[in-house]
């Protein structure tokens, strides 16, 4: 089978398993449906995670029920902002939002120093990171990589599995069964959450994680370990009795020594939102279609919105939940209506005092093991992050040597005495210090690449000639001869035309310049175009709608014709920013 009938039978397979694309209206009453048993799904993990870092400060019987409500409440209002995007904050598709995972480590630290409020200061300060990131995505495109970011993640959950251990080893206060209650329950839920992840089928696995919880519940009632009163006294309706826990605006030591830790997950967790952010778009459309990064662009912003707010209620950031992904493949509906029902669901739940309560119930070998999957998903969420495109030789090297590093710093084992005071706050965190030396190689190693040469033209046709004088200069030292120039140039000049065209009548077009690199590497030229506007279409859209018998040789179908066979490699990636546009063309003769 080729590569035209592969395609037509995926986008096949996609049209009869795709029963409501995104921009499709299914009944209310079916997206309801689907945004609660999505709810459903993610709850426990919304609500027990910060739970999980409030019962190891000792703080959960003070802040346990405000931490809930701000959690689903911020959770429900970024899932909502998710499917309805305002402006350019939002995907615009059905990502849900919920508490991450990957903060438990830093909040803990941030909590043990300075309390909740210190702990709101650095989440609000660090989400502007995130707001930087996502409007200048397209430049660090090379540097936050799914190498980076997988590797943090794989530290991440390194970090956190000792607090995880200890939340094990808790033994009830009283039992039937004694010393040995807490283990049972702890083994109970593990092998339940698990049984049903790996053996579950369809539909069943996605609850693992909820069904493991009330196993592990059920059995710690059976054996003494849950008091119920709490709950039966609380009301269904309401507001927390604890008030806000208010922000830390001393930027004492503890503010500087922990920001790095708190920018580095958060950027992590944007990294994390644009590949859920890519998928989404896969999985939500009724035919095959190029990326749209601005899309992703706003699930970061929205992302970032949700932290900020988070910071500012006093609860633990939220990040996108692969949960909504795998919801939407099984189920086949991708209409942004299901996302908001759920997002208005989580907001509600919010406000019901005895669902806290009885959160708040959970023993701590239940807490335990629900973490301890938690963490394992997340350390495999991260090897799947940096293998998913292949794994190179360099990238290998980069993970292995980062990874390690983040290892020995996070046991104090490498030059710990001999490290001056103020790195020891930065280092000792190994997820820090493993991400700051991920960072460092990729840097390193884009700096080693062939040189990117750069010129800057004006934005109009006036200046193809000039284009042409340039690339015959660059293509002076390869020794290609002259088609092989006039090929490149060619290229080029159609390449030019097409962002001109499509900008030309952008109202939001924003610069008069374009700007071209050159790259060179073993007889292969690389350029990339870059235009600070916008276009209204995709040029690799276009170009798979061409018909194969062409119906008009003349004008831009023409162009882009020329475009396809003269290059390699064609790629279009459009930001908020502004577009790139790149293709490779190497010095063979055409066939």
């Amino acid at each position: 089978m080729g590569e035209t009938q592969e395609a037509q039978a995926r986008q096949q397979e996609t049209l009869e398993a795709l029963h409501y694309a995104v921009d499709e209206q299914p009944p209310h009453a079916l997206a309801a449906m689907m945004g609660f048993q999505v709810v459903a799904l993610i709850i426990t993990g919304i609500a027990l995670t910060p739970l999980v870092v409030l019962r190891v400060t000792g703080l959960e019987a003070e802040f346990g029920s405000w931490v809930v409500f701000a959690a689903l409440l911020i959770s429900g209002i970024s899932t909502a902002l998710q499917a309805v995007r305002i402006g350019p904050v939002g995907s615009g598709y059905v990502l849900f939002m919920g508490t991450s995972g990957a903060f438990i480590a830093v909040s803990i630290a941030a909590i043990s120093t300075g309390g909740l409020a210190l702990l709101g200061t650095l989440i609000v300060i660090s989400s502007f990171f995130q707001f930087f990131l996502a409007t200048r995505l397209g430049l660090l495109r090379r540097i936050l990589t799914p190498t980076v970011g997988g590797t943090a993640m794989m530290l991440i959950a390194v970090t956190v599995f000792p607090v995880v251990f200890d939340l094990l080893a808790v033994a009830p206060e009283s039992s039937s069964l004694g010393p040995a209650a807490g283990p049972l329950v702890a083994v109970a839920t593990f092998i339940a959450t698990i049984g049903i992840l790996l053996f579950g089928k369809g539909p069943l696995k996605l609850w693992g994680p909820l069904a493991g919880v009330i196993i592990g519940c059920l059995l710690a009632w059976a054996t003494g370990q849950i008091n119920f009163t709490p709950v039966a006294e609380a009301r269904w309706f309401g507001l927390p009795q604890v008030g806000w826990p208010g922000l830390d605006l001393s930027f004492g030591p503890s503010f500087w020594g922990l920001l790095p830790a708190f920018v580095i997950v958060t950027v992590v967790g944007a990294i994390e939102t644009y590949g859920d952010g890519i998928v989404i778009q896969r999985i939500s459309h009724r035919e095959d279609r190029p990326l749209d990064f601005k899309v992703v662009q706003g699930a970061v912003l929205a992302d970032g919105s949700g932290s900020f707010l988070s910071g500012l209620a006093g609860t633990m950031p939220n990040t996108t939940y692969s949960d909504s992904l795998s919801v939407v493949q099984m189920t086949g509906v991708a209409a942004r209506k299901v996302g908001l029902y759920g997002g208005i669901f989580l907001a509600g739940l919010a406000f019901s005092p005895k669902l806290s309560a009885l959160l708040q119930s959970v023993p701590s070998p239940v807490m335990g093991a629900f973490a301890f999957v938690t963490l394992a998903l997340l350390f495999g969420h991260g090897l799947r992050m940096v293998t998913e495109g292949g794994l190179s030789y360099r990238n290998g090297f980069v993970v292995c040597i980062a990874f390690w590093l983040g290892v020995g710093f996070q046991a104090q084992t490498l030059f710990a005495d001999l490290l001056p005071a103020w790195s020891r706050v930065i280092l000792d965190n190994g997820m820090t210090a493993g991400t700051l030396a991920a960072l460092l190689m990729v840097m390193i190693i884009n700096l080693s690449a062939p040189p990117r040469r750069r010129r800057t033209f004006r934005a109009s046709r006036a200046a193809v000639r000039d284009l042409h004088d340039w690339l015959q200069e660059q293509t002076l030292s390869l020794g290609w001869d002259q088609p092989a120039v006039m090929r490149l140039q060619l290229a080029a000049e159609e390449a030019m035309l097409y962002l001109l065209e499509r900008t030309s009548s952008s109202r939001k077009r924003a610069t008069n310049r374009l700007s071209v690199s050159f790259q060179q590497h073993e007889g292969l030229v690389t350029l990339e175009f870059f235009i600070g506007a916008q276009t209204s279409e995709n040029i690799l859209r276009e170009a798979s709608n061409l018909q194969p018998q062409p119906q008009d040789l003349s004008g831009e179908e023409a162009g882009l014709r020329i475009l396809q066979g003269l290059v390699q490699r064609l790629d279009h990636q459009q930001y908020n920013e502004g577009e790139y546009l790149s293709f490779s063309v190497d010095s063979r003769p055409l066939s």
